[in-house]
């Protein structure tokens, strides 16, 4: 198995950058560059113009690792590598068409909430569904930490994976804010999530979270600050469904709450900062929200805003893989 799991990580970080090195010419070439939002920091205006959708390079290089890295299983029946790829696929879509509008209309404003929030639920509940019928998923809902487990009705239970499920591709399109840092953040969670499907004999699951790590580590070359190019709602949403598929593959969705602290922190200082602003009419408790712009405008560089946040979602990954080990007998 690890030499699998190497080749996935390896395989796909090769690959991923391989495509960094064509796509971003082309990209800049055909000037299918960022709108910065006006309503952002100042100073991220000098990155107006900046490529975008290079979520592309790691999307590539995660479905190269994962198609041959998981061959074997496969030919054997086991296909959840493969399905949470097509589920991470399909929202990557979604965010594809968002970009795709915004660079039409050259401004920072794509497909409708609406008209996002509709595909999410529809995608999250088609996930939800194959892997209950395939015998991956079951409404008894394991607790981290406390070693514990309780059952839901199902339909309790899918309006719950459904509400995680698009809570989770949000949250890290709300962290992909300043350079590298969903990529940063989310390095630490794949590679949790390789660990915890090796211990555990999820060889397919493990083959994908290694083929994510692979992928975020060959992005983060060229997405680092400065970076050269930006992943995108193409490839945001794609690591926001590969983040929560991953996890209903396990069978663990809590285990979000530990292993996506950064998501949930930048999610929350979001929502707290909306509505305050609302409940005070006009007052802020954030200089700027989500909160990685707080600290920008609190005199926090981009490198070490990076360094602060990876470090910590690498922390929490830690403790997270100790916190199952009732689970998976570690």
């Amino acid at each position: 198995m690890i030499l699998k799991l190497l080749w996935a990580l390896v395989g796909s970080l090769l690959a991923t950058t391989v495509m960094g090195v064509f796509l971003v010419p082309y990209l800049r070439k055909i000037k299918a560059g960022q709108s910065i939002r006006t309503d952002g920091p100042t100073w991220h205006m000098s990155k107006q113009g900046t490529p975008t959708m290079g979520g592309l390079m790691f999307i590539t290089g995660i479905t190269f690792a994962v198609l041959t890295g998981g061959i074997e299983e496969m030919a054997a029946g086991d296909w959840r590598h493969v399905i949470i790829l097509v589920f991470s696929l399909i929202f990557g879509f979604i965010g594809f068409l968002d970009d795709y509008e915004k660079l039409k209309k050259k401004q920072n404003l794509g497909l409708t909430a609406l008209q996002k929030l509709a595909l999410q639920v529809a995608a999250a509940i088609v996930l939800c569904q194959i892997l209950h019928v395939m015998g991956h998923l079951s409404p008894t809902v394991y607790v981290p930490f406390v070693n514990v487990s309780f059952t839901m009705p199902y339909w309790l239970y899918l309006i719950f994976a459904v509400f995680v499920t698009v809570g989770t591709v949000n949250a890290v399109n709300i962290t992909d804010g300043i350079d590298g840092l969903a990529a940063g953040v989310s390095l630490p969670v794949a590679l949790c999530y390789a660990a915890l499907a090796a211990v555990w004999g999820y060889t397919s699951v493990g083959v994908f979270g290694a083929a994510m790590a692979g992928g975020l580590a060959g992005f983060l070359i060229f997405n680092f600050f400065p970076a050269k190019i930006f992943m995108g709602d193409t490839g945001s949403l794609f690591l926001g469904g590969a983040v929560a598929a991953t996890a209903f593959a396990l069978d663990m969705p809590l285990v979000l709450i530990p292993l996506g602290i950064i998501y949930i922190i930048e999610t929350m200082s979001d929502i707290i900062q909306v509505g305050y602003f609302k409940l005070t009419h006009g007052k802020r408790i954030f200089k700027m929200a989500p909160i990685h712009h707080h600290l920008e405008m609190c005199g926090w560089g981009e490198r070490r805003i990076f360094a602060v946040f990876t470090a910590i979602s690498a922390a929490f990954a830690l403790l997270t893989f100790f916190g199952v080990q009732g689970r998976f007998g570690i």
